[in-house]
């Protein structure tokens, strides 16, 4: 009778899980070139089929690895760089318009209403607040 020692046992069950719940290396690094393809390309029309593709995956299979990777989708990964930049323009004086389009936005109404949704505050009111520091 052989017996498994309970390190070994503990082991096995670790490996087990990671490979149930974690993507393999080669796909994490993709996902990693992903988001730094969404970085890169984040004021361009990009959409989750174009991202998707860049990492050669299927849009649907890419959303679970990325939110695996990154807690949230690749959507959301992109509006808050989009955001981000959005919030360092706007410090430097650009208009809201001009930033809208210059991060990637293409109505000024739903960026204007994403921005207050995520930062409490309009993109004027930040501008004017950031202006006011």
């Amino acid at each position: 009778m052989t017996s498994i020692t309970p390190i070994n046992y503990y082991q096995q069950q670790l490996f087990r899980i990671r490979e149930h719940h974690f993507p393999l290396e080669h796909q994490v690094a993709q996902v990693v070139s992903a988001k730094q393809f969404i970085e890169q390309h984040a004021s361009s029309d990009i959409n989750l089929d174009s991202i998707a593709g860049n990492a050669f995956f299927s849009k649907y299979h890419f959303i679970r690895i990325f939110k695996r990777c990154y807690g949230r989708t690749p959507y959301q990964y992109l509006i808050e760089v989009r955001l981000q930049k959005a919030k360092q323009l706007l410090q430097s004086g650009l208009s809201v318009s001009d930033t809208c389009v210059s991060v990637g936005f293409t109505s000024p109404t739903s960026f204007a209403s994403l921005f207050k949704k995520i930062t409490g505050l309009t993109p004027g009111a930040y501008s004017k607040k950031s202006n006011f520091r």
